[in-house]
């Protein structure tokens, strides 16, 4: 097997890594569909499995046509590292005025991404914040009933270019949430949190029975693994489950990580961390409960935090590539502008600069993970060994190319027709 790893990612051959990587012998064929043989072909990849995904909502503007320089920029560094999308669903931003949604240009967006081989997710269907405040005026029939015309409304209009969703967000503060008075509490309130998520989740699935639905929350406490109990109890389809990991206060390290994914993957379901960040700056208090309570009107990048968020960045992603539960992960803003509390929690500085830590993560998804071309001769049978990660493939000889994905990690065979 040792020559496979000449034409390998230096990190296919990282033994935490091995259920993220396969060895097969590949087979060639011309348009007729005999073998290939003896002959030169480029390998390469073109995208991981895995989802290594970023918030796209800096780019809906660039989607729908406005073109600036800035974000021009900004749109290259995010397909230079990004594959996955997430657009943003809030309902009281998508649906200020009733009847009125923003699906138009969302669709834009979600269009542009896929355009460039991007797969999209929409973020949430349910949730207690930044709710529409027409909502206040509905009884809790009224509610429940708009909230699932909104959700069979949405996953109909985007399906096929939107079939990943966060189908509801935060359920275990959802009932006991006191910030501001809102349509979903009061429901969650008078319902229990099972019917809402049922709610959620069935409205979604009838509409789009092959949609990928998660079920997202930020509290890493057992309070979440109680509700993930109930729910599955319930009897309710939950097919991924959200991780958010906002690291405000400080990166969690690879031991918390860790226990967190143990608790989190003996439910069977894939994990995805849905929002990770990384600051660049100062850190916020550790004695600070609830994040939204620490404002500030300035809040800097700098030097000695740069590097330490490069640092980290590269360990929280080793950690979560070395746990097989885990399918995916969502950075939480790719620039500092617009980022969530003023925190300088993107990889792009304000300047448009890209931080260490894009070039950090970069390298790493980009290259210690990633089959660069790499040109090989097929043997008498038309078969080349490949060693890479996870993910889909192209091959291309003679002017004519084939795609073919790898699957399944360890050993295995694959044929791709060129066309």
């Amino acid at each position: 097997m040792h020559h496979h790893l000449d034409h390998a990612p230096s990190g296919a051959a990282d033994p935490t890594l091995r259920h993220r990587v396969a060895d097969v012998t590949l087979t060639v064929l011309g348009p007729d569909g005999r073998p290939l043989a003896d002959t030169p072909v480029v390998v390469e990849q073109r995208r991981h499995a895995f989802l290594f995904g970023c918030t796209g909502f800096e780019l809906i503007d660039l989607a729908n046509g406005s073109s600036d320089p800035a974000t021009e920029s900004l749109a290259d560094l995010w397909l230079g590292l990004f594959d996955a999308a997430t657009l943003p669903f809030y309902w009281g931003r998508f649906e200020p005025v009733r009847g009125r949604p923003d699906t138009a240009r969302i669709k834009a967006t979600a269009q542009w991404f896929a355009d460039r081989g991007v797969r999209v997710k929409g973020h949430p269907l349910v949730w207690h914040t930044v709710q529409p405040q027409w909502l206040l005026e509905l009884s809790l029939d009224e509610i429940e009933k708009v909230q699932r015309d909104r959700i069979h409304r949405d996953v109909r209009d985007f399906a096929g270019l939107i079939d990943t969703w966060d189908a509801i967000n935060e359920v275990v503060i959802m009932p006991v949430f006191d910030k501001e008075d809102n349509g979903l509490t009061r429901l969650a309130w008078d319902r229990g949190r099972v019917e809402v998520i049922r709610l959620a989740f069935e409205s979604a699935r009838e509409t789009n029975p092959g949609a990928t639905l998660l079920l997202n929350d930020f509290d890493m406490s057992t309070a979440y693994e109680c509700l993930v109990e109930a729910v599955l109890e319930a009897g309710i389809q939950v097919d991924v489950l959200g991780l958010q990991s906002h690291m405000h206060q400080g990166y969690w390290g690879e031991e918390k990580t860790l226990r967190i994914l143990e608790r989190f993957s003996r439910f069977g379901l894939p994990i995805h961390f849905t929002e990770s960040t990384l600051l660049s700056g100062e850190l916020m208090p550790p004695e600070i409960e609830d994040l939204n309570d620490h404002q500030v009107d300035s809040w800097p990048s700098t030097p000695e935090g740069e590097e330490r968020q490069a640092d980290e960045i590269v360990r929280h992603y080793r950690t979560l590539m070395s746990h097989p539960s885990v399918h995916g992960s969502t950075y939480w803003g790719l620039p500092d502008t617009g980022a969530w509390l003023n925190a300088p929690a993107g990889l792009v500085r304000p300047d448009g600069t890209p931080k260490p830590a894009y070039h950090a993560l970069r390298r790493l998804v980009r290259e210690e993970w990633w089959l660069a071309p790499t040109t090989l001769v097929t043997d008498a049978d038309g078969h080349v060994p490949v060693s890479g990660f996870l993910g889909d493939y192209a091959v291309t000889a003679d002017g004519r190319s084939a795609t073919f994905a790898l699957t399944t990690p360890g050993a295995g065979t694959v044929a791709a027709r060129l066309a």
